[in-house]
């Protein structure tokens, strides 16, 4: 079997952030211009060292955790909308 890439995605983040509190926003739009969004946080302890890259790295994998199970969700209604039945629940 030959494999090929038919299709790509690209993934947005973009990051809020203050002293204390990171934000992220996540995106990708699908080829059909579908458009899949998620958010992430992360907190500093006021003791914990002034670390920004360490708040960008925990509120975006929040965010790209989010992201995948809404991808999945979606993926799952499409599903039960072809086959016209509820399926098994997608896991990761």
């Amino acid at each position: 079997m030959t494999m090929r890439t038919t299709v790509g995605w690209h993934v947005e983040l973009e990051f809020q952030e203050d002293d204390q509190h990171t934000r992220a926003a996540a995106m990708v739009r699908l080829p059909d211009g579908t458009e899949v969004r998620a958010h992430g946080h992360a907190t500093r302890h006021r003791t914990d060292a002034h670390q920004p890259r360490v708040g960008e790295e925990i509120a975006g994998a929040r965010a790209l955790n989010e992201l995948a199970m809404n991808l999945l969700t979606k993926a799952h209604d499409e599903i039960d909308q072809a086959s016209g039945r509820t399926s098994h629940p997608i896991h990761i």
